[in-house]
């Protein structure tokens, strides 16, 4: 697929002021409002799927993996939005350093996969803070250009508007695309919540707002929210996730579009998908 903004392509041999630079530009090219048509109830997934015996077929369309079994037989709506979630595994030289990356898409549409791809590329940067889409980027962009689907809504595994230039990896790929995406992150990068975030009840969030650490918004800025997906009712040791837009999604409709993805686990279906199918696809290469 061609991109809307080829100029803005994440080059890793660009030294780390000109990839900070560029990063700026991609947040002053990102949209931070509502620019779509999703609502949380058009992309929900209902039912938690166990992945303990492997991915599931797709239900139509494109698949690289064996049937597991048979498909739900439920009626589904055609003209559902298409989420696509994405994630990476990494592949290992001799060193055991990581020298190549497994970038998976896994495509959902009415609460089911419809469609898995997957690329193989190398990588030509180690990890940097703030810096993942020159590591990641590319990648990314190759399994998603191998998917038929296209997406409506790209969930990212990895910050958006979180970020100390308000370009994290969903933000470089959803401008990139000029898709709607959102970022769920694991681990806050940068910004400061309004509440602690310790042992949270399932279903809280709290907004996570710019600091001095965030160089290209106002202080106080709220840029994404902290939201507690799962929780144990007898431990509380769950950490929740961190949930900002990348491009075309506001801050509130970010948490509450990846809210509904989740289906009784802690990462939203799209990513934890996404997750697996790297996993599978990298056991393959190997």
């Amino acid at each position: 697929m061609d991109l809307a903004r080829p100029d803005l392509r994440p080059d890793p041999s660009l030294s780390r002021d000109e990839m900070e630079s560029l990063q700026r530009e991609v947040a002053a090219a990102a949209t931070f409002d509502d620019e779509h048509g999703l609502t949380p109830d058009a992309v929900a997934v209902d039912g938690a799927t166990s992945l303990g015996d492997g991915l599931p077929p797709a239900r139509d369309g494109p698949q690289e993996r064996l049937d597991t079994g048979p498909a739900s037989g439920n009626d589904h709506d055609p003209d559902a939005p298409v989420v696509v979630g994405v994630d990476q595994a990494f592949l290992t030289d001799r060193d055991d350093a990581p020298d190549a990356a497994v970038s998976a898409a896994v495509a959902f549409r009415d609460g089911d996969v419809v469609e898995y791809a997957s690329a193989t590329t190398p990588l030509s940067i180690p990890y940097v803070p703030g810096l993942l889409a020159f590591r990641e980027g590319e990648p990314i962009l190759a399994a998603l250009d191998r998917l038929d689907a296209g997406p409506d809504l790209l969930a990212c595994d990895g910050s958006g508007r979180i970020h100390f230039r308000e370009a994290g990896l969903a933000t470089h790929v959803g401008v990139l695309r000029d898709v709607p995406s959102v970022g769920v992150a694991k681990r806050l990068l940068c910004g400061e919540p309004d509440e602690p975030t310790d042992e949270r009840l399932e279903g809280w969030r709290t907004p996570i707002r710019a600091d001095d650490s965030v160089t290209t918004a106002e202080p106080g800025t709220a840029i994404g929210h902290a939201l507690q997906s799962r929780q144990y009712p007898n431990s509380r040791r769950v950490n929740p996730l961190y949930v900002s837009p990348g491009h075309r999604v506001s801050a509130a409709t970010a948490t509450g579009l990846v809210k509904a993805l989740c289906a009784g686990y802690k990462l939203p279906e799209p990513t934890r998908f996404a997750d697996a199918h790297a996993d599978a696809a990298k056991r393959d290469a190997e």
